[in-house]
């Protein structure tokens, strides 16, 4: 499903014009997006958890010179599905 699939449906289901369902999705995205930004969780109960997770610097290999550098430590987002979410795909 894409981003055009998703704002379909949520105009088709929630009664709207594809505008407002367009709008509504990407406020929904920007919300997610930042509460990331500045650090926080967002839960959203029955579906799952968006996080902020800190990855540690470590060692690898430049793959054209196969020296070896050093990875910097960095924050990348993550996604835990909930439960209900794990049971339905199962």
């Amino acid at each position: 499903m894409t981003k055009r699939d998703l704002i379909d449906l949520v105009a088709k289901k929630a009664n709207l014009t594809n505008k407002a369902a367009r709008e509504s999705v990407q406020a929904f995205l920007n919300a997610i997006r930042d509460s990331l930004k500045r650090g926080e969780k967002v839960v959203i109960t029955g579906f799952g958890t968006f996080s902020v997770r800190k990855r540690a610097a470590r060692p690898g290999r430049n793959p054209k010179t196969g020296e070896k550098i050093t990875i910097a430590a960095r924050k990348a987002p993550g996604f835990t599905a909930g439960k209900t979410l794990k049971k339905i795909v199962r």
